[in-house]
């Protein structure tokens, strides 16, 4: 893949180009930003895959994991959530298995070796590389090609071999709960500013992850009812009531900006990202993971992520509600998913229980009237 800055480009935007089956397709991305050109470029190149791909006559049984890929993005793969990382995914299965590849060739033996090769691969970390866990391998590699042998065989009627697929989907652990205690969140939020603190403290009080955050606009927020409409996984949106404290957070941050309700000050001018320090701008998802990646370790906190402010703002209302109350918060369609929260009434019935100190006479008789009771009922 190759993006570039032209020349003569007055704008700073990237240009785009690349050769497919002997064709060549250029264009510009209108992107400044060198990591958003190359999204454009992959979305490219899956169209002209796509237009290759209609252009040609194919057998139903000789189709290539290439057109199977091409076809699997046009249909299915650009309307995901997070398109990016199924681009990222069919990008890696075209290389592991090969473009020419036929869809009847690859076989339980194929993806085991796939399994494999994406297990032994490393993650870079600050301290050292990592391998892949299950529940990556899962995401990105087994399930995306999974969907695309099942199309090929149910929707396409493309001749495939039989695979079992619960041999090759790996066991994932189950999500861990991680709460911030009081200390913690006080001394996280005392590492961020210029606006991150303010989404991450919105994030501790409402639940919401991260990308309802950052979606949200002022026309969701409704200050006469007292409730904020926020657009969760799957497109779906639901309403969460203001607590007294988001209520207030939301309000100091009207007029900040014309659409977005979470923003940040620049620090410093940039050309090339089009900021002026000192102003305004809509937070975005790097710019917000950065911002938590440093604040946690500098409030000296270990083992927390942004996604566990939702289990602990989840946990804290379980403890003075009940799982229905914190399902709805959640918006978790099926209430098993928010059992896993249960752990935190357990604990409170042990504190409960820890707490309780026995009178000296439970039944308001004296040792002796006890005794004495006891000789009672040996007598009979």
């Amino acid at each position: 893949m190759s993006v570039y800055i032209r020349k003569d480009s007055k704008d700073g935007t990237y240009s785009y180009e690349f050769q497919l089956q002997g064709r060549r397709f250029s264009g510009n991305t209108e992107r400044t930003s060198e990591r958003e050109a190359k999204q454009v470029e992959r979305t490219k190149r899956k169209e002209a895959e796509q237009r290759i791909l209609e252009e040609k006559e194919f057998s139903s049984e000789e189709m290539t994991f290439e057109i199977a890929s091409s076809r699997y993005w046009l249909e299915i793969g650009q309307y995901h959530e997070n398109a990016e990382t199924t681009t990222w995914s069919l990008e890696w299965l075209e290389k592991a298995i090969g473009k020419k590849t036929l869809l009847r060739d690859i076989t339980d033996n194929t993806v085991a070796k796939l399994v494999a090769k994406r297990r032994n691969e490393l993650i870079p970390r600050r301290k050292k590389p990592v391998k892949v866990g299950p529940s990556t391998v899962n995401r990105t590699m087994t399930q995306p090609l999974r969907e695309i042998m099942i199309r090929a065989e149910n929707i396409w009627n493309v001749k495939v071999t039989k695979i079992d697929w619960s041999k090759h989907l790996l066991k994932e652990p189950g999500e861990r709960v991680r709460e911030a205690s009081p200390d913690e969140e006080k001394a996280i939020m005392g590492e961020l500013e210029r606006g991150y603190d303010v989404a991450v403290k919105f994030a501790f009080l409402s639940g919401c992850r991260r990308m309802e955050i950052l979606g949200l606009i002022w026309a969701r927020v409704d200050f006469f009812s007292k409730s904020i409409t926020v657009i969760g996984k799957g497109k779906k949106s639901r309403v969460i009531p203001m607590s007294k404290a988001m209520f207030t957070l939301l309000w100091a941050e009207r007029d900040r900006h014309p659409e977005k309700v979470f923003t940040y000050v620049a620090a410093r001018t940039s050309k090339r990202y089009k900021l002026i320090r000192g102003q305004r701008y809509p937070l975005t998802e790097s710019g917000l993971k950065t911002a938590m990646r440093r604040a946690v370790p500098n409030a000296g906190v270990t083992n927390f992520r942004f996604h566990d402010t939702r289990h602990t703002a989840a946990t804290r209302v379980l403890r003075v509600s009940n799982l229905r109350v914190a399902q709805k918060l959640l918006g978790h369609e099926d209430i098993k998913t928010t059992t896993k929260y249960a752990h935190a009434m357990v604990e409170d019935i042990r504190n409960g229980l820890d707490a309780m100190s026995p009178t000296e006479s439970p039944t308001g008789n004296t040792d002796g009237d006890a005794n004495g009771l006891g000789e009672k009922q040996n007598s009979n």
